[in-house]
Order: C-alpha cells, then sequence, then structure tokens
C-alpha cells in the first residue's frame, strides 16, 4: 500500500461503530430479532468487511438486492441466513438452492417458479412472501394478493420463513402512510398462513412495537445514518473523511474564484 502520507483525503470506516449501532437497534426491538441490510456493497462502506463485524456482534439474518450479492456474502459467512430482495429471476432457482440463499417472492409466477423448482428437485427450499402495503416498489400489488387470499393453495408446499413488507415513510414519524400500511400488512396478514413476519426498517424501529414484529431489517442506521431526521442521532458516527488543505490564498473583491469564474469575491 501506499504511504497515506501520499493521499489527498482519507476515508475511514468505523467496523466497531457499525457493531454498535447493530446492537443499540437490536436491543430496541424487546428482544425479538434483528437483521441487517447489507446490500450495494454494504451501502457503500464494503460489505465483504461490513459483514462479519455485524456476525461478530451476534447478527446471523443478512438481507441483500441481488443474487451475486448474495453469493458473495455466502462465501464470508457459511452459517449466515441470506435474504435477497430481489426476487427470483428467471432460471436462477439452481443458483439459489446452491448457496442456500432465500428469494423474496413477489409475485404470482415467482412463487410458482419457486414451488415447481421445488417439486422437480424434492427440495421445498425457504423463501421470503413480499407484499406490498404502499411502497410501489415491490411486491404481492393488491390484486395479486387477493388470488392469494382466495386460492391459499398456491403456497401449499412453499416453504415461506416470512412474510414481508417495507414501509415508505417512516422517517417521517407523524406521516399518516405509516398507519395506513401498517393496517394494510395487518389485513394482508389475516388472509395468509400465519408465519414469522418482518416489517420495520432502519426509521420503523423508531415507530414503536406495534411497527417490530419478529424481525427487523435495519439498513442506512446501521451506517450511522439519522433514523429520524430533526431529531438528535443515537447512531454512532461511522465514516470519516479527511482532506489535507494544500494552498491557503488571501482573496479580496473583484477577484473570481475556479473555472468560469463560478464564485466572485465579495469581501477579503
Amino acid at each position: 500500500m501506499t504511504s497515506a502520507d501520499h493521499f489527498g483525503a482519507i476515508l475511514s470506516i468505523d467496523l466497531d461503530a457499525i457493531a454498535a449501532n447493530y446492537r443499540l437497534l437490536r436491543d430496541r426491538l424487546d428482544g425479538r430479532a434483528c437483521a441487517a441490510v447489507v446490500k450495494a456493497d454494504g451501502y457503500g462502506l464494503g460489505a465483504a468487511r461490513v459483514a462479519p463485524a455485524l456476525a461478530a456482534a451476534g447478527c446471523h439474518v443478512f438481507f441483500v438486492a441481488q443474487i451475486e450479492e448474495g453469493i458473495a456474502l455466502r462465501g464470508l459467512l457459511e452459517e449466515a441466513e441470506i435474504h435477497v430482495l430481489n426476487g427470483l429471476m428467471a432460471g436462477s432457482e439452481p443458483v439459489f438452492a446452491e448457496h442456500r440463499l432465500v428469494p423474496v417472492l413477489g409475485n404470482l409466477g415467482e412463487i410458482e417458479a419457486w414451488k415447481a423448482y421445488g417439486a422437480t428437485n424434492s427440495s421445498a427450499r425457504p423463501a421470503d412472501l413480499h407484499v406490498d402495503t404502499g411502497m410501489l416498489r415491490l411486491g404481492l400489488p393488491p390484486d395479486e394478493l387477493a388470488v392469494l387470499h382466495a386460492e391459499p393453495k398456491r403456497l401449499a408446499n412453499v416453504n415461506v420463513s416470512y412474510l414481508i413488507s417495507h414501509l415508505a415513510c417512516a422517517d417521517e414519524p407523524d406521516h399518516a402512510k405509516n398507519r395506513e400500511q401498517l393496517e394494510a400488512f395487518k389485513a394482508a396478514l389475516s388472509g395468509l398462513p400465519p408465519r414469522a413476519v418482518s416489517f420495520a426498517n432502519s426509521s420503523g424501529i423508531f415507530l414503536g412495537s406495534e411497527y417490530h414484529y419478529d424481525l427487523a431489517r435495519p439498513g442506512v442506521a446501521l451506517y450511522g445514518v439519522a433514523p429520524v431526521p430533526g431529531e438528535p442521532n443515537p447512531m454512532a458516527q461511522v465514516v470519516r473523511l479527511q482532506g489535507k488543505i494544500q494552498q491557503v490564498r488571501a482573496v479580496d473583491s473583484p477577484q473570481t474564484v475556479g473555472y468560469g469564474a463560478t464564485h466572485r469575491v465579495t469581501r477579503r
């Protein structure tokens, strides 16, 4: 490695702070389980370093977005539960099985494909079922959820680990959308086979126990971002950027700074 003296800036990532943030979030759940979302390469901080630090802090359930992220994570954490949020891409069933990854199924087609694969291979591999309650991003839409409610046999022989949904406005505690989604999720759950439930994201943990269910899925708060904007941030600082000052100049009006004379100096 080149000496740090040669660099103009140093970005430091505090793995102990990430572990401390995980424990803080877990402790707010009153005994319920706490996963960790390490998608997008651990939110850009390096999943290969972040995930083992979280595992050492007691986390054994991880969520990623892409199947390739799950494969890489399996190489680091042999015993962890690894769930893939972006669902079941066509033809990917054998890869999920080989690497013991859990797909998050978000439409009827994915449910049928996973069910068919399990029947063909005499193996009911686990999967999660994602219900869209108002995020309008991924998950079973209302019409497909209604089909499942009316035809519960579609889930026969599907080994569902978690019924999940995702909050859209949890970082605004007073937003009406939070209660709307909670009630929509309760209604969805009432028509599905009883399973463990996962609902709260980082900010959702701070909405109270009604949102916690069986498993929380914090992401951004693990990395130091305030879960409730405008309130004191309880999370430890994870990222620190230090830049070196190369030169100090004395300037005064009417001088300008930068290409295109971008900034005009108004005082010394």
